[in-house]
């Protein structure tokens, strides 16, 4: 039995799997009508939306097994994520990867497996759209357009997930979505006994920006910043807009040193292209740093806290310095 491998993108598609809050959540008709369908188009006994896990591929909707998961290193699905297209195994008794696989030995006793990887909006595979059978099964080209356009109704309702999770303006996390996705991080960091730093930012004089140049390029303004955040930061890294003219981000593996760095180098790219836009105005912000070696028993809001406090008082000092000057 060969043990699918884990995608170069692990960390960051778990974390995008993490960040929609759905695992272990009751079925949805949106996902089961999806499996029902496929069911009954295909004939075949099992259909299923399968989500991959850290160890585990969890079943969203499933037509046909009582099976809820297994363990990934057995898992299909696993195997149909690591490619772009169809996944498919005509006869698991010709195919030596899967001949011995515990679930072709024993029940459900897959000899036919097609899967579809389900490509969320960031790009990450989250699992699949897949039909087994135990009886060998060969597609035809239009079973494949039938089933690819299946694979794109699921995909789309993994999309909708993200409305609840995502600043509609700047296009990254909102404040719920960083919530979930940043605690998830600090567990992970917390087993792995890894640092982690939290950033806490906010504009200077963004209100001057709305009331001189007028609401819209306030929002310009808004998500140049979450761009260039994008461009900076870590794909590990979970970026988010609070509210208003508050942005944050959580860094993995990242003590105050390196944070401070990476800020630098930040500030760098916010100058960059402040000189290249020349919009009659200058982005520019303050920021309160929060570094823990060991973040076991702590939570994302005392995070935020801390950091919202020493951002709070970086902004009195600057206000300070400029009446002064």
């Amino acid at each position: 039995m060969q043990v699918p491998v884990k995608p170069e993108n692990e960390e960051t598609r778990l974390n995008t799997l993490h960040s929609l809050n759905i695992l272990d959540t009751p079925n949805e008709d949106r996902f089961d009508r999806l499996t029902r369908l496929a069911r009954r188009l295909f004939n075949v006994p099992i259909a299923l939306v399968s989500l991959i896990d850290e160890d585990r591929q969890w079943f969203k909707s499933r037509d046909g097994v009582a099976l809820t998961e297994t363990h990934r290193d057995i898992s299909f699905c696993g195997h149909a994520i690591l490619g772009d297209g169809l996944f498919l195994i005509p006869d698991t008794h010709k195919d030596e990867r899967f001949i011995d696989n515990p679930l072709v030995i024993n029940e459900p006793n897959i000899r036919f497996y097609a899967g579809l990887p389900l490509r969320y909006l960031d790009g990450s595979k989250l699992g699949t759209l897949c039909i087994m059978s135990s009886e060998t099964k060969e597609l035809s080209d239009e079973d494949i357009r039938l089933f690819k356009d299946l694979g794109e109704m699921a995909e789309r309702e993994l999309a909708a997930l993200q409305l609840a999770t995502q600043d509609e303006l700047t296009k990254i996390g909102n404040r719920r979505g960083f919530a979930t996705l940043a605690q998830n991080n600090l567990y992970f960091c917390a087993r792995q006994n890894i640092p982690v730093s939290l950033v806490y930012f906010d504009l200077d004089e963004f209100k001057l920006i709305n009331d001189q140049f007028g609401h819209a390029e306030g929002d310009k303004a808004l998500k140049s910043f979450a761009s260039i955040m994008k461009q900076t930061f870590r794909d590990a890294d979970v970026l988010a807009r609070l509210g208003g003219d508050e942005f944050v981000v959580l860094l993995s593996d990242t003590n105050f040193e390196l944070a401070s760095s990476i800020i630098a180098r930040f500030k760098n790219e916010i100058s960059d292209y402040n000189q290249r836009a020349q919009r009659g105005y200058d982005i520019k912000f303050c920021e309160g740093i929060v570094s823990k070696d060991n973040v076991q028993n702590t939570s994302i809001d005392s995070l935020l806290k801390q950091a919202d406090e020493l951002m709070y008082q970086m902004k009195k000092q600057k206000k300070s310095s400029a009446k002064s000057a």
